[in-house]
């Protein structure tokens, strides 16, 4: 009997443990009860309730921080989010310019090495020169670890008229020299190169659509028009792309009035069409475009609508494939994102995107490492078209759908020189840093050099090769003369255009590349040829 009361006892307390426990968690619990209860976003009640309930402390806009990204890659490849950290920084190369002292700059052992000047900068009014080195930073030491790119952009960069001091080592001075610097405002131009060619063939290079390429673009071609151009080759090789405005723009110099350029439509994007207005002064000239696997986004759009209205041809390789239209929307913190509302379709309807899965964003990063492994890099016959998916141009041409453009003249790459030897060269960064070793140390001597040819004649008599075979065997790449000699070309090629950028700028690079590039040379040979408009395909009886 008196087990049977202790029995019921402990019972008694337990249940009225129990109902004093629920009495109070609820009355604790009930604020974020009736705030689950009436809200309709699981994503705001989850936040309030692990900001008011978690066992921890919790920085709940840290953890937003860490989500937004990983909440977005869910969507697609190309939705994005920007901490504010780096909004400015993210904006600035597609504005066309950004403030700082205006120098281009490498690391080398842990040092800032000032590769170039820009012309009317900031640093080139104080005497900044090419070869100087970064020692300090407002009186503060700025050599080792510390120095990191971003370290180096943060501290050189900062809003315009504000000063920065630098201390600077000049080969020749004993003593280092103190230079106070004005921050102003430095163009990021977008046309790389603008220049004959041939005597009738011009040339441009454009690496991205920004505020400013179509004005650049409009100079380019007005240079042209002085000298009688007869034909036009744009490079968009390596151009990822920028905003879609900027590349309706420029395809409306070439074509004649009420042509279709692009159109976007999404699920809650109505269809919008982009035409020309037939106020091009370029609706004649013979154009080619190049393209190649990094090619992307706006690059797409400009070379779809010259492929599908039949008004070029496009040589190179398949374009990268990315068709998705970003809006932007910026956040009271100074972050933003930017949303995919709707996709890119060619005049003749084709999607510009590649196929992609959902939060496998890896899968997507490593398709043109796919392709390069497939051979299609190499050969137009590893590339396969999607039959289902295939559409006309304006004269009836088979086009075809799944991602991409794909080029009318396929160029692919030469590998005939490529060794082991030159591959690990490359990789480890040798061919780079001892082109700049070499223009450090020898900058006086080739300085009155003015353009690429006069100094590639010099550099030809200087045994480049065999310096470079010495100093990467000096950094642990074992000589390895067969290989060397088998891809001398390859070699001197790097050596030769390295030197010349460091000292001459892109435009030199690019003349002295473009004598070689095999599909630079086949633009011109179709061009020279008029044959630069595409044929209607004869139907086989």
């Amino acid at each position: 009997m008196k087990s049977r009361n202790i029995a019921l006892v402990i019972i008694v307390s337990v249940i009225t443990g129990i109902a004093v426990g629920t009495f109070f968690t609820r009355r604790l619990l009930q604020p974020y009860l009736n705030v689950i209860n009436m809200s309709t976003s699981k994503v705001g009640d989850l936040l309030h309730m692990v900001d008011g309930m978690y066992v921890d402390t919790v920085d709940v806009d840290q953890l937003v921080e860490e989500a937004m990204p990983l909440l977005l890659n869910e969507l697609d490849p190309h939705s994005v989010y920007i901490p504010a950290k780096d909004l400015e920084d993210t904006n600035a190369e597609l504005k066309g310019s950004f403030s700082g002292i205006g120098v281009q700059f490498t690391i080398q052992a842990d040092t800032v090495h000032i590769n170039s000047v820009i012309k009317g900068g900031p640093s080139e009014k104080v005497g900044l020169m090419a070869g100087d080195r970064i020692i300090s930073v407002d009186d503060s030491v700025f050599v080792g670890k510390v120095v990191t790119n971003e370290e180096t952009m943060r501290r050189l960069k900062g809003p315009k008229g504000t000063q920065v001091k630098l201390g600077i080592h000049r080969q020749g001075e004993k003593l280092p020299l103190s230079f106070t610097i004005t921050r102003g405002d430095i163009p990021i131009k977008s046309v790389d190169a603008a220049y004959m060619i041939t005597p009738e063939l011009g040339y441009i290079r454009i690496n991205k659509f920004g505020e400013t390429t179509y004005p650049e673009f409009l100079i380019a071609l007005a240079l042209f028009g002085q000298v009688n151009c007869q034909g036009v080759i744009v490079d968009l090789r390596g151009n990822t792309g920028g905003y879609m405005g900027a590349a309706v723009q420029m395809v409306n110099e070439f074509l004649p009035k009420d042509r279709l350029i692009v159109y976007t439509e999404g699920a809650n994007s109505p269809r919008e069409e982009y035409r020309s207005n037939g106020r091009g002064n370029m609706q004649q000239m013979p154009i080619i475009v190049l393209m190649d696997e990094t090619s992307a986004s706006a690059s797409e759009i400009f070379a779809g609508a010259i492929q599908d209205n039949d008004r070029g041809t496009i040589i190179g390789r398949r374009s990268f494939g990315k068709g998705l239209v970003q809006q932007p929307f910026e956040f009271r913190d100074g972050s933003a994102m930017r949303l995919t509302v709707a996709r890119y379709y060619t005049p003749a309807g084709r999607c510009i995107q590649k196929p992609y899965n959902k939060g496998k964003d890896k899968e997507y990063d490593m398709d043109l490492l796919t392709r390069y492994e497939h051979g299609e890099f190499f050969s137009k016959d590893s590339i396969h078209q999607d039959e289902s998916s295939i559409y006309h141009t304006s004269i009836g041409r088979p086009v075809y759908g799944g991602g991409g453009i794909m080029p009318d003249i396929f160029v692919p790459q030469d590998t005939s020189d490529y060794t082991s030897y030159y591959k690990m060269a490359a990789m480890r960064g040798l061919l780079v840093k001892f082109a700049f070793d070499y223009t450090d140390h020898n900058r006086s001597l080739m300085k009155n050099f003015t353009d690429g040819k006069a100094l590639e004649k010099y550099l030809k008599h200087q045994g480049l090769l065999e310096q470079f075979a010495r100093y990467a065997d000096g950094r642990g790449l074992k000589r390895r003369n067969n290989m060397l000699y088998r891809s001398r070309a390859l070699f001197e090629e790097s050596l030769y255009g390295n030197i010349i950028y460091n000292m001459l700028g892109m435009e030199e690079y690019l003349k002295f590349q473009n004598v070689a590039d095999p599909t630079v040379q086949c633009a011109i040979e179709v061009l020279e040829k008029g044959e630069s408009v595409p044929k209607a395909v004869k139907n086989e009886e």
